[in-house]
């Protein structure tokens, strides 16, 4: 495929050309007059050709407005493009295709996609684009508006299935738990699929992402639960660092002397202690009896 790429096109300024068009009107104006008044009719070798010169020169002024650039075709054939605002003029033989240079934002809608694990998730994002290229925006693509919608549904569908919506392992990335690695991927694969178009994208997010309603609830649970293990793991982690603590502190402190099965049974219960969900009951020993 024969790739077009912007180049500036060959303009004057408006107000000079209309400044030679009134003066050509106004010279075919008195040569009319002059007909009528000298009834010479030679004047009107000079009258009619005016006229048809007049009448080329009005189809080729045209105006730029702000963020907005004008294409010209000539019989078939890229001739340039437009970007400075302003009145202008150029060859009246010329197509003048307007396109907008704004930014753009495209919202996608919620798509059912299946994640890195085959957990059918949704999703969403909005794309901030905008065109940078006219003369590939119109001639590359089809329709260049069409073309971003399409092409940015196709990478975050493709994005979606290289993550996992949430990481159980700890420096895994997912789409939930790695926001910024997800959302500069997305980026850069939005704007390698939109380049071929003339279209730069400005910045991308994710607008919508949740489990599929038929898991939602199941994995919901399954959040519960790993939350509930991961916590009772800090705990147990925490607890033991606590009764080592304490046994040090009690041996170079010379607090007490404690053999292998009394150690024992002090962790047992400090564990127990510790790790327990409901508050320890405390059993006071006031010593042994003796028969």
């Amino acid at each position: 495929m024969l790739s077009v790429s912007e180049r500036p096109a060959l303009k004057i300024n408006g107000f000079v050309m209309s400044l030679v068009t009134v003066l050509l009107t106004l010279a075919g104006v008195w040569s009319l007059v002059e007909v009528v008044r000298t009834r010479d009719a030679s004047l009107l070798w000079f009258f009619f050709p005016d006229m048809i010169v007049v009448s080329l020169l009005i189809p080729g002024f045209f105006i730029v407005h702000p963020n907005e650039a004008r294409v010209l075709v000539f019989l078939g054939k890229y001739s340039g493009s437009v970007l400075q605002a302003g009145f202008w003029w150029t060859n009246p033989l010329t197509v003048k295709r307007s396109i907008s240079l704004r930014v753009h934002n495209f919202n996608s809608e919620r798509l059912k996609v299946n994640d890195l694990n085959g957990n059918p998730i949704e999703i969403a994002a909005v794309i901030v684009w905008r065109v940078v290229d006219s003369a590939k925006a119109l001639f590359d693509v089809e329709s260049y508006e069409a073309f971003v919608g399409i092409q940015s549904e196709t990478a975050i569908r493709s994005l979606a299935s290289q993550y996992p919506y949430d990481a159980h392992a700890e420096g895994k990335a997912s789409l939930r738990g790695s926001t910024a690695e997800v959302l500069d991927r997305l980026t850069r694969e939005v704007h390698s699929r939109l380049e071929l178009a003339g279209v730069e994208i400005s910045d991308a997010r994710i607008s919508h992402l949740a489990y599929a309603p038929e898991i939602a609830q199941a994995m919901l649970r399954r959040q519960q639960a790993e939350a509930i293990v991961a916590a009772r793991q800090k705990i147990v982690e925490g607890a033991v660092g606590m009764v080592q603590e304490a046994l040090q502190m009690l041996s170079e402190r010379g607090v007490v002397q404690l053999d292998e099965e009394r150690k024992a049974s002090m962790v047992n219960n400090l564990l127990v202690a510790l790790v327990a969900d409901r508050e320890a009951q405390p059993v006071i020993n006031t010593g042994t009896l003796y028969a």
